[in-house]
């Protein structure tokens, strides 16, 4: 059978996303994603030169797969965030993810995040263009959207951060249970950001 480089970087990106996920880049082992991929070390480090470039690799990959999955419909706010909320508690690794490189100060290269702002500065004008925060003057309605956007994905984020302490908070029996609740609830506090004109994600700085 033939070679198929295509597919050895594919078990290799897959492995490694659930080794960082579940040990960080301190804690994660080479070795491990190697045996994980069935692959050998070489290939890991032809590939992606080395543990710090894969997690980057992973983390950007992970982030341009939800940010193409799902978006904030200025028009359709709470649909938006509901969609948004499903995909993180469908994919719980990219929070782990995001978690492990606060945690462990990853230095990103220049460009990688460099193209992550520009994600997110795409997402605002997008806010921006619909009319989000159109009480406000010009200069002001990007950082009121930026706020927004922001709230809106802690608000989603943190449920799946600390799954636990959302259901104890909540009093539930289990995280299902505490994540049907804060779904509806996170639903409808991004619909009232959304709308409010006197949110205080919409007001002007002094």
């Amino acid at each position: 059978m033939a070679y198929d480089a295509e597919d050895t970087r594919r078990r290799i990106f897959d492995a490694a996303a659930a080794e960082f996920a579940e040990h960080g880049l301190a804690g994660a082992r080479v070795d491990r994603i190697a045996t994980a991929a069935r692959a050998n070390k070489q290939a890991i480090y032809l590939y992606y030169g080395s543990k710090e470039k894969l997690f980057a690799a992973v983390l950007r990959a992970k982030l341009e797969e939800v940010r193409d999955s799902v978006s904030i419909d200025p028009d359709a706010v709470a649909e938006s965030v509901g969609q948004m909320f499903d995909w993180y508690r469908d994919h719980p690794e990219l929070i782990r993810l995001l978690l492990w490189e606060a945690l462990e100060a990853c230095d990103e290269p220049g460009e990688s995040e460099r193209e992550r702002r520009d994600a997110f500065r795409e997402k605002v004008d997008q806010l921006v263009d619909a009319g989000a925060a159109g009480h406000l003057p010009e200069d002001a309605r990007v950082r009121a959207c930026q706020d927004l956007l922001f709230t809106v994905m802690g608000l989603i984020s943190w449920n799946f951060a600390v799954p636990r302490m959302c259901r104890l908070v909540l009093d539930e029996e289990t995280e299902q249970a505490a994540w049907a609740r804060r779904r509806e609830t996170v639903i409808e506090v991004a619909r009232r950001l959304a709308t409010a004109p006197d949110a205080p994600a919409a007001r002007a700085p002094r």
